[in-house]
């Protein structure tokens, strides 16, 4: 079932309701007050799934909107060689 939101006239905050498509109510009572609240049109929620590739855009958003900062340079990952101080090594072919 789809969830509606609803919006009270007396600046209560708004509410959530579920109902079968086939039967909306335009109006709700207020949880809050039991004021006539007024269901709101908003933008439909389609990114709730719980996929790999819903995870990858959630991702992605995060990490736009407030970006990692890099405090220092990661360590280096190739072994330090002892380098020859051979002059017949100089003219090896470099990898």
């Amino acid at each position: 079932m789809p969830t509606y939101v609803y919006r009270c006239p007396a600046d209560c905050p708004d509410f959530v309701e579920r109902h079968p498509m086939a039967s909306i109510p335009d109006r709700s009572a207020c949880p809050d007050c039991g004021d006539d609240a007024r269901r709101v049109i908003g933008a439909p929620s389609l990114g709730a799934g719980d996929s790999a590739a819903m995870r990858l855009q959630d991702a992605t958003r995060a990490s736009s909107e407030t970006p990692t900062v890099v405090s220092n340079l990661p360590g280096s990952t190739r072994r330090s060689t002892p380098i020859s101080t051979n002059p017949l090594h100089r003219k090896l072919p470099r990898p």
